[in-house]
C-alpha cells in the first residue's frame, strides 16, 4: 500500500515537471519561433532576435534536464535567471519602437516560463519566481518608458498581456505545487497508519504471549499448591526448586517492559521457556532496551552460540541482553557440559565475536557486535 501511494507521489512530481517542460517547449517553439521568422523583416536587427530565441532554447534545455532528471529547477538559478531577463532585453532591444507591444516582441510574455523552470520546487520557489516575473514586468514598463511607448492603449495592452501571463504562469506553478505536497501527504500518512498497523499488531502479539505465559505460570502454581496440599513436604529441594522457578518467571513476566518485540528477544524468549519446560533453572533479567537496527546476518549469528548453550543446559542457565546505540551483547551461563568451546574468540563474517570460557561444569558464552 506504501510502495503504492508513494508511486502516485512521484508520479505527481514527474509528470507536473513534465508538463511545465512541455508548456515552455511549445510556447518557445510554437509562438516565438513563429513570430521571429514571419516578422523577421519588421525587426530592427534580426540577427539579436534569432541569437536571443537561440539563447532562450539554450537555457530552456539546462532547465529541462534539472526538471526531467531530479524534478526540481536548478540549484544554482540565480546566473541562469539573469541570462533569461537579458533575453527579454535582447528582443526589446531588436524590435523597433512602435513594434514594442506587437507580436514581434515575444520575449517579455514568453520568458516568465522559462523561469518557472528555472525555479521549479526550489525551497523559496515563491518568493524568487514573484521576483523574477516582477523583473521581467519591470523590465518592460522601463522599454515603454523610454520608448515614449505610454498612452493608453499602450498601457491597457501591457497590463492585460502581463496580468494574463503571470497569472499563467504563478498558477500554474502554484497549483503543481499543491498537488506536489498533498500527494506527499498522502504518502506519509500510508506510512503512518501502516507503522500504526504493525505496532498495534506487536502489540497484540505482546499481550497474548503474555496471556499465555500467564497461563502456564499458573497452572504451574496450582500444581504447586496442590502437591503441597496432598502433603508435599516444603523442604523437599525438588519442591524449592519447582517455587523458584516459577516465581522468577513470574517475576520476569511483570517486570516487562517493551510494548514492540524484537526479533533477537522473541527467540531468546522461546528458549527461555523451552528451557523451562525442561525443568531448567533460568535466570534472565528483564529484556527492556530498546535494540538498534541489525545490520543482515547479526542477529543470527548474536544468536547462534547462547543459543546452543542454554538449549544444552542440563540444570540451570542465565542470560542477559545488553544493548547501546552501537552495540549488542548476549551472553549465556549454563552447566552445559556438551557444548564445544574455542579457546580463542570467533569472528564472524557478519562483525560478530563470540568468546567461550569454561570454568568447572559450567560454559560462559559470549556474543558481541559493535556497529564499525
Amino acid at each position: 500500500m506504501t510502495d503504492d501511494i508513494e508511486e502516485v507521489a512521484q508520479r505527481y512530481a514527474r509528470y507536473t515537471a513534465i508538463g511545465a517542460v512541455v508548456i515552455t517547449a511549445a510556447w518557445h517553439i510554437g509562438y516565438d519561433l513563429t513570430v521571429t521568422i514571419a516578422g523577421w523583416p519588421s525587426f530592427r536587427w534580426p540577427s539579436l532576435a534569432a541569437a536571443a530565441w537561440i539563447g532562450y532554447t539554450a537555457i530552456a534545455v539546462i532547465a529541462a534536464r534539472s526538471l526531467i532528471r531530479t524534478f526540481g529547477g536548478l540549484t544554482r538559478a540565480g546566473r541562469p535567471a539573469v541570462a533569461v531577463l537579458a533575453v527579454d532585453v535582447a528582443v526589446i532591444v531588436s524590435c523597433r519602437p512602435e513594434d514594442l507591444l506587437g507580436a514581434a516582441d515575444w520575449g517579455w510574455g514568453s520568458v516568465g516560463w522559462l523561469g518557472v523552470m528555472l525555479l521549479w520546487n526550489r525551497p523559496r520557489w515563491r518568493s524568487e519566481l514573484i521576483a523574477f516575473l516582477s523583473v521581467n514586468a519591470g523590465v518592460m514598463l522601463a522599454a515603454m518608458i523610454v520608448t515614449g511607448t505610454v498612452d493608453r492603449v499602450s498601457i491597457a495592452k501591457y497590463l492585460m498581456v502581463m496580468v494574463g501571463s503571470i497569472t499563467l504562469q504563478l498558477g500554474y506553478a502554484a497549483g503543481c505545487h499543491t498537488l506536489r505536497v498533498r500527494a506527499e501527504d498522502a504518502a506519509l500518512l500510508a506510512r503512518r497508519l501502516i507503522a500504526d498497523d504493525a505496532w498495534r499488531v506487536s502489540a497484540q502479539r505482546i499481550h497474548a504471549d503474555r496471556l499465555r505465559r500467564y497461563a502456564a505460570i499458573r497452572d504451574v502454581a496450582e500444581s504447586l499448591l496442590k502437591q503441597l496440599a496432598d502433603g508435599a513436604d516444603p523442604g523437599d529441594p525438588r519442591v524449592r526448586e519447582d517455587c523458584t522457578a516459577g516465581a522468577m518467571r513470574l517475576r520476569r513476566l511483570i517486570t516487562e517492559r517493551e510494548d514492540v518485540p524484537d526479533e533477537l528477544v522473541s527467540v531468546l524468549r522461546e528458549r527461555i521457556d523451552a528451557a523451562e519446560r525442561r525443568q531448567v533453572l533460568v535466570t534472565a533479567p528483564p529484556f527492556g532496551q530498546r535494540m538498534p537496527a541489525l545490520p543482515e546476518g547479526v542477529r543470527e549469528d548474536l544468536l547462534r552460540a547462547p543459543v546452543r548453550a542454554l538449549d544444552g543446559a542440563r540444570s540451570r542457565a542465565r542470560v542477559t541482553v545488553s544493548a547501546m546505540s552501537t552495540l549488542v551483547s548476549v551472553a549465556v551461563v549454563a552447566d552445559s557440559d556438551g557444548l564445544s568451546i574455542s579457546t580463542t574468540p570467533v569472528h564472524e563474517p557478519s562483525g560478530v565475536v563470540v568468546t567461550y570460557q569454561r570454568q568447572g561444569g559450567d560454559v560462559w558464552v559470549n556474543s558481541i557486535w559493535q556497529s564499525p
